[in-house]
């Protein structure tokens, strides 16, 4: 563009730069009504004798101008031209942003109004919602045609700056640095394309400011970390010596697959054997009813139902023949229908992770069935469904003495699968000692982990000897004639 189309112009924390329009509009005396706008009056008439204003096109609205609080009002949702504001953006439009001179309230007046029994549309808007309070400053561009400044539908807006009470200071579109100049398209028959660039220009501090003011934001805070060590203490809880503490949060997110809706879980945590729990520790709980959604081919119930355990070991048979075992959490899904009729859905059982940590478990389930018409007949039109009687012989029950449990007989159906999410964490004195104590303590947390993979580990072994019967059984049945040659070629 030929420099008359160029202008540069440096611009302060809510400076006032007038358009054309403004300068139009107030010149005339009778156009001021309140008194911002006389301030203007008397600032135009002092710029006139001046020699008139030095910038062109660009002008600024600063946080007291009309035209702030018609752009809150008009924000816009979405960026379609055919937006209708909903009930909720038009609720906020009327939220205003801005810094309040409060007074200090009596003490009467404060006691009388505690609740306010009839609140007005006013109060609402200034109380329904929590705000920071924000000073807003638009720097502005005229881009009409040479000649004819100071028409409204040119006016586009170049920069916006906000400064909220905690002195963030918000600059939109960013500082244009190294990334090139932002562009204005407009609309018509020229498609003209505008160009500006945003600097700072603010004066760069001192370094003796820089570090006074470092030493300042030091001694804040250091007062706010010794404010804060003062709340906590300087005691840290540690458990007992051969003591392992082991702390659940946990969450039951879902349950998919069921036959029925409306489903809830009840569950329980069992303690073996040296271990145990703090008298106000709560070892089990019901999950709300939660009608299902369907998600792909299941019908889904998300609970996403929290819990917590605090459960300790402690450390007695040292004897290498004793192998400690991890508690396990028992659960069982059950449906509630509009007749206050409830229906078993499915047992499953899960042990507590060895190693702490974020874990994912999705848990089948099964039912006790009867091979009966009748019984299905009952389940379905007045509820009520076998039971367990004790819900441990879903895995083996502590009071079993035996050596091999046998449910033969036993007839069951397999239903769906219940998921959680347990964040697992650890506390010992043994991760921290060298002495013999650790090592006891790690030998106990080593068979402990053992417990856990026992079966991983069987499973392997079963596998390697089914694929090595296969292979015999295939080595068999080849031709010996086959197996000769191979022979005599090796």
């Amino acid at each position: 563009r030929p420099p008359a189309e160029e202008e540069r112009a440096e611009v302060g924390w809510q400076q006032k730069l007038f358009s054309q329009f403004e300068v139009d509009l107030y010149q005339n005396e009778s156009a001021c009504q309140t008194p911002l706008d006389k301030q203007y009056h008397e600032e135009i008439l002092k710029l006139e004798k001046a020699g008139g204003r030095k910038n062109c096109r660009i002008f600024t609205y600063t946080d007291h101008d009309r035209f702030t609080n018609l752009e809150e009002h008009c924000q816009k949702v979405t960026d379609s031209d055919c937006e209708m504001p909903s009930y909720l953006a038009e609720r906020m439009a009327n939220v205003r942003r801005r810094r309040q001179d409060c007074k200090p309230l009596e003490v009467s007046s404060l006691k009388s109004k505690i609740i306010t029994w009839e609140p007005s549309e006013e109060f609402m808007k200034n109380n329904h919602v929590i705000n920071t309070p924000v000073q807003t400053m638009y720097i502005m561009g005229d881009l009409g045609p040479y000649g004819k400044l100071g028409q409204r539908e040119y006016e586009h807006v170049l920069c916006t700056i906000k400064v909220d009470g905690n002195g963030v200071i918000t600059v939109k579109p960013d500082f244009t640095g190294t990334k090139g100049a932002y562009w204005i398209e407009l609309d018509g028959q020229k498609r003209e394309l505008w160009k500006y660039t945003i600097e700072n220009a603010s004066v760069q501090v001192q370094q003796e400011e820089e570090e006074r003011e470092q030493r300042v934001f030091r001694d804040l805070y250091g007062r706010h970390r010794d404010y804060l060590s003062s709340l906590v203490g300087s005691e840290f809880e540690m458990t007992l010596p051969g003591t392992l503490r082991l702390f659940v949060n946990g969450e039951v997110i879902s349950a998919q697959g069921y036959e029925y809706d409306n489903l809830y879980v009840h569950f329980f945590l069992e303690l073996p054997k040296h271990w145990s729990s703090s008298a106000f520790q709560q070892l089990s709980g019901v999950t709300q009813t939660c009608a299902t959604k369907t998600v792909g081919w299941d019908n889904v119930a998300y609970f996403c139902y929290p819990f917590t355990l605090e459960v300790f070991f402690t450390q007695e048979d040292e004897s290498e023949d004793y192998l400690p075992q991890w508690p396990v959490l028992y659960f069982e899904v059950l449906s509630l229908d509009f007749w206050q009729r409830y229906r078993v859905e499915g047992y499953g059982s899960l042990v507590l992770p060895a190693s702490p940590g974020l874990h994912m478990f999705t848990i089948p389930t099964w039912r006790p069935v009867e091979l009966s018409t009748v019984a299905e007949m009952r389940r379905f039109f007045i509820g009520g469904s076998p039971e367990l009687e004790d819900i441990t012989y879903a895995r083996i029950p502590t009071t079993f003495k035996g050596k091999h449990l046998s449910h033969f007989g036993f007839r069951t159906e397999t239903t769906g699968n219940v998921t959680f999410r347990l964040y697992c964490l650890q506390q010992s004195k043994a991760f921290l000692e060298t002495s013999a104590l650790r090592h006891r303590m790690q030998s106990a947390l080593d068979r402990l982990g053992g417990y856990s993979q026992q079966n991983s580990v069987y499973n392997v072994l079963e596998a390697f000897q089914r694929a090595r019967h296969r292979m015999q059984e295939a080595r068999e049945s080849l031709p010996q004639d086959l197996l000769s040659t191979s022979a005599s070629s090796v």
